[in-house]
């Protein structure tokens, strides 16, 4: 059985809008995961949240964050702003920036799911020094549009297996992305992955992603993981 590892949780209100987050950065991380949800949800999405904890438990810490005010989540045209969501995130990233070494260092993921994997994809694009790895959960990142060519970071689709119409727009946006990158299909998934063992499948993929890409960016001094037989 492994160790408990120790983990610090956090409430954090990111400026300058005030927009609610949950910091959780376990012992000697080996990078961080920055999540963004997607239409109709927030960072309290239960899919969301079990991917987080799956990857807290090997060493990954993540942010959880609301990327729209109460205010602006009533506007539902902002929920498809995906310029609006992915400055939203390149904002964070900048916030995370400055706060402190222990977490400034610490090389980035981006986990999107639904329009917020477009967001994830549009940020890669803008902050391509910083953000190493990139997952999309039943994703539209064809919305990403003409950033999908400019994304450096390693990018996983992942997509359900009778999620039609979405799989072919994550073919599209595929073939569109330059970067490192795979397409992952969850047989006899839909698109929010509630069948049985369809989020188990999500999880190993995205943690085994961020392992191989993520991880691999941690300068010197950031712990890596062992390597490990799946």
């Amino acid at each position: 059985m492994s160790e408990r590892r120790s983990m610090t949780s956090s409430d954090v209100v990111i400026p300058p809008l005030g927009l609610a987050g949950t910091l959780n950065v376990p012992q000697s991380p080996h990078g961080l995961v920055v999540f963004a949800h997607g239409s109709g949800s927030s960072r309290l999405s239960p899919r969301n949240t079990a991917v987080a904890k799956a990857l807290n438990a090997s060493s990954f810490a993540t942010l959880l964050f609301d990327l729209l005010t109460p205010s602006e989540e009533s506007d539902r045209s902002n929920v498809f702003d995906i310029a609006l969501l992915a400055g939203r995130l390149v904002d964070v990233v900048q916030w995370l920036g400055g706060r402190g070494p222990s977490i400034a260092q610490l090389p980035l993921g981006l986990f999107g799911a639904s329009t917020g994997a477009a967001a994830a994809l549009v940020a890669a694009a803008r902050l391509p020094e910083r953000i190493a790895a990139v997952v999309s959960r039943g994703g539209r990142p064809d919305l990403a549009g003409d950033a999908l060519p400019l994304v450096r970071a390693p990018t996983l689709l992942i997509v359900g297996g009778v999620d039609y119409g979405v799989i072919e727009l994550n073919e599209e946006a595929l073939a569109r992305l330059r970067a490192p990158k795979a397409l992952q299909i969850v047989p006899g998934a839909t698109h929010l992955f509630p069948e049985r063992g369809a989020m188990e499948a999500v999880i190993a993929l995205a943690v085994r992603w961020f392992e191989q890409h993520l991880a691999s960016a941690a300068p010197a001094g950031v712990a890596k993981p062992e390597n490990r037989s799946h």
